[in-house]
């Protein structure tokens, strides 16, 4: 797509919390916690400006995991004790939500405020949210049915983004690529055609500014082996502009994500392990990056860690030494790819 280039060196959306924001937290004082975050979003913001991003966030800064934007603001949640098989708190859905105004309010404004860089904003997507908050019997008909409610909210609040200056907008779903591998489990109570129902809903706005992306993350890491014709539905019935996908191992599978794609989608490389301190040695990505040159125009390529450093606040995947390393290798990277036209 002819401005790829503007949002070339990205990353998902969560940032490793700062000591004195954790601490301001613990700390309980909300007049403290709204300081703390603040100082935390402007060091954050001038951290990817020196470190050339393309994109800035507020590194989910604010928020306790990558879901709370919505299960914190929309009426009809409530939180529980348990966890879920994934480590995160368990969310249950009692009645079909309510959006109580917006789910990233000020967002755009903020992010605009303190630098020029295009602000991206990263949420949930609805069909994750409904394979994981359902429960039968408790409140809405059907997880098909919250996924939709909730596919109205997020539509709106994209929108709402836009209007407020957000170019790159991105909704996480770690339950897709379950979804295309080739013997499937069954991940939330969702299934894959109505997965694909709510999802594609809420990215299908009447139509999208010049330079507005609205992208999809559909899992951290690639299944061993993808069923091509599910990707391929899988990308046909979800009209994102972008496909932020994991290629941080060399398999493949992560190949086979790439080579289903259309020809008319972005895709974003995640091409650095967000999980691990190791760096990534720069000529075997590169290698990787070349396999997928021979079928899919570079140019219509961003890259990226594979995943967010802290999608959950309270565990960090690396340290904030360690975070900073993996995100200027992934501008190295881009480098190599692009030279210097971002």
């Amino acid at each position: 797509m002819a401005d790829t280039f503007n949002y070339r060196i990205d990353h998902h959306g969560s940032l490793v919390r700062p000591a004195e924001l954790v601490a301001a937290r613990a700390a309980g004082d909300p007049e403290a916690l709204r300081a703390a975050e603040t100082r935390a979003v402007e060091e954050a913001v001038a951290l990817q400006r020196k470190l050339r991003c393309t994109v800035v966030t507020d590194g989910d800064l604010p928020r306790e995991d990558f879901r709370t934007a919505v299960l914190n603001t929309v009426t009809g949640f409530r939180r529980t004790e348990r966890t879920g098989p994934d480590g995160l708190v368990r969310w249950v859905a009692e009645s079909l939500p309510k959006a109580n105004g917006p789910l990233l309010p000020g967002y755009g404004t903020r992010l605009s405020g303190l630098t020029v860089i295009a602000p991206k904003a990263t949420l949930p997507s609805p069909a994750y949210l409904a394979a994981t908050t359902f429960e039968p019997g408790l409140g809405p008909a059907s997880a098909r049915e919250l996924g939709e409610a909730l596919a109205e909210i997020v539509r709106a609040e994209i929108a709402r983004l836009v209007s407020e200056g957000v170019r790159l907008v991105q909704l996480d779903n770690p339950l897709l690529l379950e979804h295309l591998a080739t013997d499937p489990s069954v991940p939330g109570a969702l299934s894959f055609e109505d997965a694909l129902a709510v999802d594609a809903a809420a990215v299908r706005p009447a139509e999208r500014p010049e330079g507005v992306r609205v992208g999809v993350a559909p899992g951290w890491t690639a299944p061993d082996a993808v069923d091509l014709a599910r990707a391929e539905r899988l990308y046909a019935t979800v009209p994102a502009d972008r496909w932020v996908l994991p290629f941080d191992r060399g398999t493949d599978a992560e190949l086979d994500l790439v080579r289903a794609l259309p020809e008319d989608r972005d895709v974003c490389l995640g091409v650095v392990d967000a999980t691990t301190s190791e760096p990534e040695d720069v000529d075997t990505v590169m290698k990787r990056i070349d396999a997928v040159d021979t079928f899919k125009d570079i140019e219509d390529a961003a890259v990226a860690p594979s995943r967010g450093f802290a999608d959950v606040a309270a565990r960090p995947l690396l340290d904030a030494g360690d975070q900073r390393r993996k995100l200027v290798l992934v501008e190295t990277i881009a480098r190599y790819c692009w030279g210097n036209e971002f």
